[in-house]
């Protein structure tokens, strides 16, 4: 079996008697105490924008979080601001695990699904045992384009999207029915309003880097993100798409399509924010 070293992700170990309420307490996920599976989760600004996004699973006594590398001084800084007093540790392990992608468990490996997405297998294990993964996430990143699953990074900035945005609310990302975390407000707002404006779609046919836009009737819809062979995902204002043939990315002409776990459709317009 093949394992795919994802190495734009870092992996933080939260242990302690206080850590699975201080992580359900802050992100926006239902947060696990069993089991194989994962759970996606964001941290939100107050103002209701990703600053991270990853997955969450227990083993061994521990939540184990990954993030995207680039932020990971941030959200390390930001949880221990968080915890204040709880009876917490958190583990900075950037410097010795690593994190791999699989299609069958091995190692520390919690199930990768988003919703009724499954992506196969996130793995965590110690640097000396990933030396023979292959350096290659090529596979991964198909996959998880071809359903429309967004990463942070990779097809958005940090700050920059809602977690309506990426879909959290339709791929069990957001609890509706815990307390308060931060951004939470923004979040319920969104779904209750049904002011969610942009939402994820997978572009087809693409010849250009990440961050050019989708031009759709003639106005800017959003911008891809990262693009694997010619597919990509991007965010995209659905009242802008009334004709999904009838779009361009960097002049040439791509194909939109929604995902199967979708429950919006192209030319979907919202109520304006008082």
């Amino acid at each position: 079996m093949t394992i795919h070293l994802r190495s734009d992700r870092a992996v933080f170990r939260f242990s302690g008697p206080d850590a699975h309420r201080l992580i359900n307490d802050v992100v926006t996920g239902q947060i696990p105490t069993e089991g194989d599976t994962a759970a996606a989760w964001a941290l939100l600004s107050p103002q209701g924008k990703i600053l991270a996004e990853g997955l969450a699973g227990f083993a061994e006594e521990a939540l184990w979080l990954d993030v995207h590398m680039p932020i990971a001084d941030d959200f390390f800084k930001r949880m221990k601001m968080y915890r204040l007093r709880a009876k917490v540790d958190i583990d900075d392990l950037r410097k010795t695990h690593r994190v791999g992608f699989a299609t069958q468990p091995s190692h520390l490996a919690h199930r990768d699904r988003l919703g009724p997405v499954s992506l196969g297998y996130r793995i965590v294990a110690p640097i000396e045992t990933s030396a023979d993964w292959s350096t290659d996430d090529t596979a991964y990143h198909t996959a998880r384009i071809a359903n429309a699953i967004l990463h942070q990074g990779n097809d958005f900035p940090a700050n920059d999207a809602f977690a309506h945005d990426i879909g959290l609310d339709i791929l069990d990302g957001i609890d509706f029915a815990k307390g308060c975390y931060v951004g939470q407000e923004v979040v319920s707002r969104m779904k209750h309003r049904g002011t969610a404006r942009r939402r994820p779609v997978i572009v087809t046919g693409v010849d250009a880097p990440a961050g050019i836009p989708v031009i759709a009737n003639g106005r800017d819809a959003g911008a891809i993100g990262q693009v694997v062979n010619g597919k990509a995902v991007a965010i995209l204002r659905l009242d802008r798409i009334t004709d999904p043939s009838a779009s361009t990315v960097d002049g040439k002409p791509v194909e939109l399509s929604l995902p199967a776990w979708a429950t919006y459709q192209f030319g979907d317009s919202v109520p304006s924010e008082d």
